[in-house]
């Protein structure tokens, strides 16, 4: 397969060079459509996003740019195909921003954007207009220098990503034979820190659940029915207690039978990054680290799976004092999986562990809600390893490989589905305020961005 010749690279970042005021300006007329996708208020500028996104592909020269309808927000499809025997990647990504309240909260409008300080703010900077706009720009320096892309890429970018992508996996079951593709690039997260290029691996899957304990059919006066009926509140919190041991593990019987354990090169790579312990623990406001004993901060978040209660409440919680005995007591918790782990299997085992340990004096009900699967990609699969060759290339180090403690469902979607392995290509930084008043994106980072994605094709063709 043949690799561009130095000319064809010179234009590629002569082309990059010249046009950087231009994709600014465009950035910011893509940042300027409110494309709140939760609001219903916002239905018509959601769909104006899509038409400008449609328009600027077909502009850009891609060969096949398509507006599919779906029962909520559009999605955009294009596809510039023909190399045949070339790999093909497909890049997915999101139009749809988060609402940008509250406004007071914003240095500027959401939807004014500006550069300031070398940031661009706006809601959406880097949640993912700006990101999936790196690589439409990466693609548009081919084709309108070269002509042709040295590989196949197709493009799926959404517009419900916000709220809960509810459309999306139909969709792409649907159109399967048509999506395939060798691996997906998605670029909707960050890089370890500023000035260090980052390829995420790895994502913690999630269950989900909701335990009620019932005690008493009503609510009860403590001093007359207190010690000899039930309390559910003191029953659930004894629950709670009892789902970890003294060294932070799950006690949950079989939690761990499927868990992947870190590779000892894994575990050399983590603790060879340069983080900041002290920092990440300032930034949280707590006082002091805890976890599961035998494993760093770094393993324990992305690496290590774990159970949280998120929210617990019964009885009486009104200004002054009740002394009621509640008929009812409620708590939600979740597991972070990690690879091996099955969301559904984790459930059921947590739902046997609490009616186990659970006294015969109140009846619970676990009510399983949203889940996820665990993702893992392996680090020399192709894909990978032209990404990590792209981003060093615009860095001048070498990029290096990170975990993320968070879900991304659509990655576990692509890898049921289409049986394809995910890159994912951040171009963000942590600080960078998604989902939260003053969102930005650097400036670095997005002309870095766009030069990463030209150098992807490039690169994934040898």
């Amino acid at each position: 397969m043949s690799t561009p010749d130095t000319d064809t690279l010179q234009a590629i970042d002569a082309y990059l060079n010249d046009n950087e005021a231009r994709f600014l300006d465009e950035l910011f007329e893509f940042l300027r459509i409110p494309s709140v996708s939760t609001d219903p208020e916002n239905a018509a500028d959601v769909r104006r996003c899509a038409e400008w996104l449609i328009e600027h592909l077909q502009g850009i020269g891609l060969s096949t740019v398509e507006l599919h309808e779906t029962p909520g927000h559009p999605i955009v499809y294009a596809e510039h195909l023909g190399k045949e025997g070339a790999p093909t990647l497909l890049v997915y990504g999101h139009y749809d921003v988060q609402p940008p309240d509250p406004l007071e909260l914003w240095t500027t409008p959401p939807f004014e954007p500006q550069v300031r300080e070398g940031k661009i703010f706006a809601r959406g900077a880097t949640d993912d207009k700006g990101q999936v706009f790196c690589h439409i720009k990466g693609l548009e320096a081919w084709l309108q220098t070269v002509g042709e892309l040295p590989i196949n890429v197709k493009l799926l970018i959404e517009g419900e990503e916000e709220v809960g992508s509810v459309n999306l996996d139909h969709w792409i079951a649907a159109h399967k034979e048509r999506l395939s593709c060798d691996a997906v690039v998605i670029s909707d997260s960050s890089m370890f820190a500023p000035g260090i290029p980052s390829i995420t691996y790895g994502l913690r899957g999630l269950a989900y659940l909701e335990m009620t304990v019932e005690g008493p059919d009503h609510d009860l006066h403590s001093g007359l029915f207190g010690g000899a009926i039930p309390n559910p509140i003191n029953e659930i919190a004894g629950i709670i207690a009892r789902l970890h041991d003294d060294k932070g593990q799950v006690a949950i019987p079989g939690f761990y039978d499927d868990v992947i354990a870190l590779s000892d090169e894994e575990r050399a790579d983590f603790a060879a990054l340069p983080f900041d312990e002290a920092g990440f623990l300032e930034e949280s406001g707590a006082a002091a680290l805890r976890g599961e004993s035998g494993y760093t901060t770094l393993e324990r978040i992305w690496a290590r799976p774990t159970l949280d209660c998120n929210g617990i409440w019964g009885g009486f919680t009104g200004v002054g004092a009740k002394t009621v005995l509640p008929a009812k007591a409620h708590a939600k918790f979740s597991c972070r999986l990690v690879p091996g782990q099955d969301p559904e299997r984790v459930a059921e085992q947590a739902e046997a562990f609490v009616r186990e340990i659970a006294h015969p004096s109140v009846r619970v009900t676990v009510t399983p809600h949203h889940g996820g699967k665990p993702v893992l990609t392996e680090r020399d699969a192709p894909a990978v390893q032209a990404a990590t060759r792209a981003l060093s290339r615009v860095w001048g180090k070498e990029a290096v490989f990170t975990r993320g403690g968070g879900s991304i469902p659509v990655v576990a979607t692509f890898s049921d589905i289409l049986k394809a392995p995910t890159v994912l290509m951040g171009l963000g930084l942590e600080d960078d305020r998604l989902h939260s008043p003053d969102e930005k994106f650097n400036l670095e980072n997005f002309y870095a961005g766009v030069r990463a994605s030209a150098y992807l094709w490039d690169e994934s063709q040898s």
